[in-house]
């Protein structure tokens, strides 16, 4: 007997038809001879609506009340699926992500798990039934909140469930077929991945792929966790995110996959001068924003004034709060003025075989540049190039750059609802 743990976000269970339609899936699953243990999101747009609402109240909610106002969506969804499940023949029982054993530290909106205890989870297997938890939500045992995970969180409390578990495999069910090598919405001959490293995951899910959440896969590579992401609409099987062992020869493509992310401003630091110590200072004030930075460029100094500029890229909702600290630091920093662009695109291009094959950047550069589109920053890792282009670019350059490392596929991809969560 497997273990397994399903993962459905909310376009899977976004009405009562299609809860009908996910809960026979988990009863299938469970005939099989499997035990099931299920995370789910909240249903649909539902914890847009509740942000929305929040908002319409108060033009600032208070994270604690705000944590407890956005779990009810998930505790919704976890009590509709048990009785539709029940309703199948199959005993089924609902928990929250505090019942179900989700410690998290105290940090509203975007707590971490710190430990998992699912007693009750295992207790409900051992009995034959089928577990259904609350995802992206945990508790705080020193305040005694509860807590929400941040956006994804549905998808690490899955994968934390199934490693606290030793479960033999992890699914996210989505509304694709799998990972593609780009956005099949942005590029429609792009085609599924059979089998994904977690170390490429990781870099697309950092680069703007929204399939999987980038902690969750954390997550999953810490842990050991073997992922399968799946469609909720198809029986067709979908993507391994397989953790290599160590040695295990794999012959990678030169380029796995495609990602383009909308969701970056771009701030420059202009007339700074060039001397020891100043972009420590810069970035200091920075970091006690919380913002998180992603790519970072230096200009060369101009020899008559000894200024640089230096620019670095960051989530557009951090944008105004670091201006702001940034600007109230000006004086003491000297630098002579701020530029913030928020019609910024990051597009990414990531595979393991990069390590051993060049002309991959002559490749990119070129693809983009035969298509008149102008890079504006550049950064890389070992398996990953990112430029930043203008925001209104970033579709074609998807395009463009799927097709020139021959990464189409003859037919389109089938998208069957919903945003690719």
């Amino acid at each position: 007997m497997s273990l397994i743990v399903q993962k459905f976000g909310g376009s899977s269970v976004a009405d009562a038809e299609s809860i009908k339609r996910v809960a026979k899936r988990i009863v299938e699953t469970r005939k099989a001879g499997n035990e099931v243990v299920v995370a789910v999101s909240a249903m649909g747009d539902t914890t847009d609506e509740l942000i929305d609402l929040a908002h319409e109240v108060t033009p600032i909610p208070d994270a604690r009340e705000m944590d407890m106002l956005l779990t009810t969506g998930e505790r919704i969804s976890m009590a509709l699926l048990a009785m539709a499940i029940k309703s199948l023949g199959h005993e089924a029982r609902s928990y929250t992500g505090s019942q179900a054993g989700m410690i998290t530290d105290a940090q509203h909106g975007a707590a971490r798990i710190v430990d998992v205890t699912p007693v009750r989870v295992r207790e409900a297997l051992d009995e034959g039934a089928i577990a259904i938890v609350a995802g992206f939500q945990g508790f705080n045992r020193d305040s005694r909140d509860i807590t929400t995970l941040g956006r994804g969180g549905s998808d690490t409390t899955a994968v934390a469930l199934a490693a606290a578990l030793n479960a033999d495999v992890c699914e996210i069910y989505t509304d694709v077929d799998g990972v593609f090598t780009a956005d099949p919405r942005v590029v429609p001959r792009a085609h599924k991945i059979d089998t994904i490293t977690s170390e490429e995951m990781l870099e697309l899910a950092a680069a703007g792929a929204k399939v999987l959440y980038i902690r969750a896969v954390e997550y999953a590579r810490r842990h050991g966790v073997t992922l399968h992401v799946r469609s909720s609409f198809s029986p067709a099987e979908g993507t391994l995110v397989i953790n290599p062992t160590e040695g295990e020869k794999v012959e990678e493509p030169i380029i796995t996959g495609v990602a383009g992310d909308l969701s970056e401003a771009k701030i420059t630091v202009v007339g700074v001068p060039d001397v020891p110590g100043k972009a420590a200072e810069i970035f200091t004030i920075v970091a006690k924003t919380g913002a998180n930075i992603d790519m970072i460029v230096q200009n060369v100094s101009a020899a008559a004034t000894g200024l640089t500029d230096i620019s670095f890229t960051l989530p557009k909702s951090d944008g105004q709060k670091v201006l702001t600290t940034l600007k109230a630091e000006q004086p003491e920093v000297g630098f002579q003025s701020l530029q913030y662009d928020d019609q910024i695109g990051k597009l990414s291009v990531v595979g393991a075989g990069m390590r051993t094959n060049a002309g991959v950047s002559a490749q990119l550069f070129t693809s983009l540049s035969d298509n008149g589109i102008n890079i504006e920053m550049i950064s890389t890792s070992e398996i990953r190039i990112s430029v930043v282009t203008r925001a209104d670019s970033l579709a074609k350059a998807t395009q463009v750059v799927h097709t020139a490392f021959g990464l189409d596929s003859d037919g389109e991809a089938k998208v069957y609802a919903g945003t690719g969560r």
